[in-house]
Order: structure tokens, then sequence, then C-alpha cells
């Protein structure tokens, strides 16, 4: 198949483009739960990167596990979750302070974060008390208004960095009214401003396609595919006629036919995949997840 932007070897030429450095093959991002099952992995050859949520690591206080580990060679790439870089507010110089120390510490290719907002302020004002905590991503109306604030953001986040930064779509179950770009123009046209690097979550890209009714086949080929950095998989599961995307369930076979297809779309080039679980975790959980995955490359 081929992407709607161009042909493959559109895609696949990105796709050397240095994002991908060191990002290859399957991956388990890193949790203290499973820090055993990801060593094992590592040792055997099977695992050559692995993400770390930043706001979960502290310097220098570092899980002496997570440090043997990136000391035997694997590369650990710092993944933000509270940037908030589609806010109204500009970054906050500490979150980014704190994302440029852990991937210096790490010699980390890239960080990474989210194409969402997290909060309604950054500091209290008149009107409100407190800042306004979602403790959730949230998607950003698609507006070029909207766009031209994230790519601003983006830009500043960028100068504080010593690293490539990329960014993930969302898991967005909702649509706002005023949307004057659908989810792939919106991350097309982002690139186009900024070239910043893609994390393509394919579990996320189910999960806000199915909400919006969409195909997310379809959808899949209409995304930046050329700017990928790595690609994110995690489980979830059907409720109530929403996909919801658990990070604690096992990964469905639609997800991974997802997958499937964007493998062969930048074949032979293919990025990174890193399986994501965060709840009812266990070495078992991961390595059913995982033989999803691998089944689904293949």
């Amino acid at each position: 198949m081929s992407a709607t932007f161009g042909s493959t070897g559109d895609v696949t030429a990105g796709l050397t483009h240095g994002l991908t450095a060191g990002l290859t093959g399957t991956a388990v991002a890193w949790r203290p739960a499973v820090a055993d099952l990801v060593a094992e992995l590592a040792d055997g050859g099977h695992l050559h990167f692995t993400e770390v949520v930043a706001e979960n690591v502290h310097l220098p206080a570092v899980d002496p596990r997570l440090v043997a580990l990136a000391a035997r060679g694997t590369v650990v790439v710092p993944h933000g979750v509270s940037l908030g870089l589609a806010g109204a507010g500009r970054p906050d110089p500490a979150r980014l302070r704190r994302l440029a120390e852990l991937a210096t510490h790490f010699g980390s290719p890239l960080v990474s974060e989210h194409v969402a907002f997290v909060r309604a302020a950054d500091s209290p004002d008149t009107m409100h008390g407190d800042v306004l905590e979602a403790e959730h991503l949230l998607p950003p109306p698609r507006t070029r208004d909207s766009l031209a604030v994230l790519a601003d953001n983006i830009a500043i986040a960028r100068d504080q960095l010593p690293v490539p930064l990329a960014v993930e779509n969302i898991a967005a179950v909702m649509s706002w009214p005023e949307d004057e770009l659908s989810e792939p123009e919106f991350l097309t046209e982002l690139v186009e401003l900024t070239d910043v690097g893609i994390v393509l979550d394919v579990a996320n890209l189910y999960a806000s396609a199915t909400a919006r009714g969409s195909d997310p086949h379809a959808d899949l080929h209409r995304f930046p595919l050329h700017r990928i950095a790595y690609v994110h998989v995690a489980g979830g599961r059907w409720d109530s006629g929403f996909y919801l995307d658990t990070h604690a369930d096992p990964v469905l076979r639609a997800v991974a036919d997802l997958l499937t297809d964007l493998a062969e779309t930048v074949a032979p080039q293919a990025p990174g995949v890193l399986l994501e679980r965060d709840d009812n975790l266990s070495a078992e959980a991961v390595r059913a997840d995982l033989a999803v995955v691998n089944g689904a490359l293949v």
C-alpha cells in the first residue's frame, strides 16, 4: 500500500532522516514492575531501546536497574506527559529542564511528548485560585490558530532541549466543534511548520478513529509517516461502545492489524515499536502483548 502523501519510497527516505537512530526492533517501556524482564530482553539481544516516563524518574536517585540497563548500551528515551505543548500557556521551563537533564544523563538520541493540553493555566489568577490540572491528555482544537500556538511551543521547547523532539498523537474520544482540520491533516501541517518528529501511537490512532467513526487504516495512510521517530502500541478494551486506551488490557487484534499495515507501508525501513503497559502489569502480561506485537511485524 502507499500513503496518500507519496510513494513508499518517500516514506522510507524520511525514516532515514536520523530520527530513528538506535530505535529499532521491538521494545518495552521501562516500568519498575517489569525492570527484570526488560533487562532480560536487552541482555538476550531482543530489545535495543526503552522509554521512561520523565515525571517518574528523579535525578540523581535513579533506580539502579535503569542505570545498569543504560550502562549496558540500551537506548533510553525520556517521555514526558505533563508539558502540555498544545496548551495556550508557554512550556514550563522547569519541565523542559527536567527533560533536558534526563536526555543528557542517559545520552538519549531524542525526547518525546504529546500533542495535548493538560492544564488551564500556568499559574493562579484573579478568577481561579489554583491551576486547573486535567490529569489527563486532552486534544487541542484542530484549528490553524491552535496549530500556530503548538508550533510556537514546540519551537520554544526545542530551543531548551539538547536533542530532537518527537510528539505523539493521543487517544481522543472527542472532537471540538470548531475543528478545521482532521487529525492527520493537523499533524501533517504541524510537521510542515516545524519539521518535528512523530511518535505514532497506533492504539491511540485506533481509539481516536473509532470514536469519531472514521476508518483507522485510511487515517493511518494520511498521517505524516515520513517523520516517524518510533511507534507506540498498547492494550485496551471496548466499553459501552467506546474503545478505551487503557494500557492495562491485551493488545487488540485490530490494533495489531494497524501495526502490520504500518510496517508494510514503510518497509524496509521500519522504525522501532515500543509496547506500553501501565497497569495489570506483570512479566507474563507483557510477554503475551509482546508476542502479539512481534507477530504483527512478521
